[in-house]
């Protein structure tokens, strides 16, 4: 009998770095995948990512519609609980061995609290981990504390696992399932992406990555320092969309006005994970708060300025300068970023993220852990 493994994907944030774990899922010959898709990806103002799984060939389980069309920490609670209810209809029918979910996301927390209703054994991705000013830190604590199993980015984020009071065997350093894009897939060359985007690369180029800071009771606090720094800088300048979080339609109509002010400059809604990838090795500079530069940014030693609090705490590597939400941080930090000397500072760097070989050992744990009793009881350590 196949054991069937049910997986959680909300956003195309979250499914970039679940990619290679679902493909190595869906090949592997003892298991029975069932992909479950919510949120954002079923959202026409986030781009209806949900589509672009089914291109690259992986069916869809089940959908469960719950992102509501707002722009509040109110809209984000009572997604939660739409989640829940959908999930628990849908896992209550599907009662798979085990439930897989990644990182941090607000919206799964409601996976996880139906699978602990269902006992359906829980499996987690990227717990351990470290970023203060979102309330991202808290869900994957508490994510962690849910799970019965434990794919760790780092061996610190394992460490940190383990003095939660998680019992060493289960829990597992594997990487960061997002660098199993840079080993496995080829990139576009810089042509190709030009070719994709509908732009010429003019260099300096600077993509800016930059999310609510989900912590603070106004989350889009540190977006003016931003902008007023950014007014500055010469260089073009190409804009992610932000997550799908309370304030995400204020740092929307932000960056386009801000675009359309300066007169150059691109924004995009959705980039899949390929092109985003390719994106990052012809860039200059990432300036934001998003885990990319954390991550995977390291793999193409490429400087980045993170800026505020939203990832504080979390490891990185000697390409990531650290800026105060203030005007004056943030040039500064661009101004060493983008000079010769801190460039030549990053040859030869390796990214403390992994080697892009998560996905096989996910896989290979998932297909064999032990299921049952065994694994539903925890034991004090």
């Amino acid at each position: 009998m196949k054991r069937k493994i049910a997986v959680v994907t909300s956003s195309r944030a979250d499914y970039c770095h679940l990619y290679w774990p679902l493909r190595e899922l869906a090949s592997h010959p003892a298991v029975d995948l069932k992909i479950i898709v919510l949120g954002a990806h079923l959202s026409p103002e986030f781009g209806c990512t949900a589509q672009e799984i089914e291109k690259d060939g992986l069916p869809i389980e089940a959908r469960i519609e719950c992102l509501l069309s707002s722009d509040s920490d109110v809209g984000m609670a009572k997604t939660i609980g739409l989640a829940t209810l959908g999930l628990a209809d849908c896992l209550g029918s599907m009662r798979p061995d085990l439930l897989l979910v990644t990182a941090d996301r607000y919206e799964m927390l409601a996976p996880a609290a139906v699978a602990t209703a269902l006992r359906i054994p829980l499996a987690h991705i990227e717990g351990g981990e470290i970023s203060e000013g979102a309330i991202d830190d808290a869900v994957r604590n508490a994510l962690t504390k849910l799970s019965h199993v434990h794919f760790t980015s780092t061996e610190l984020a394992r460490a940190r696992v383990i003095a939660m009071g998680e019992e060493a065997w289960r829990v597992h350093r594997v990487g960061a399932g997002s660098l199993d894009h840079l080993r496995r897939t080829p990139l576009l060359a810089r042509d190709q992406v030009e070719a994709r985007l509908g732009i010429h690369l003019q260099p300096p180029t600077a993509l800016v990555a930059y999310h609510p800071t989900t912590i603070a009771r106004d989350p889009t606090r540190e977006a003016d320092a931003l902008f007023s720094a950014l007014e500055s800088v010469p260089a073009q300048l190409l804009f992610c969309y932000p997550n799908a979080d309370a304030g995400s339609r204020a740092l929307i109509a932000r960056t386009e006005s801000f675009v359309r002010e300066r007169g150059d400059g691109r924004v995009f809604v959705n980039l899949d994970p390929v092109l985003y990838w390719s994106l990052l090795r012809c860039v200059d500079l990432l300036v934001g708060n998003s885990s990319s530069g954390i991550m995977e940014a390291a793999s193409f030693a490429l400087p980045v300025v993170d800026v505020g609090m939203r990832q504080r705490g979390r490891e990185r590597a000697r390409n990531v300068l650290d800026a105060e939400a203030s005007i004056a941080s943030i040039l500064d930090g661009i101004r060493t970023a983008s000079s010769d000397e801190f460039r030549r500072s990053l040859q030869g760097m390796e990214n403390p993220y992994g080697d892009g070989h998560a996905a096989e050992r996910i896989a290979s744990v998932l297909a064999c852990v032990p299921l049952g009793e065994e694994l539903l009881v925890k034991r004090a350590p």
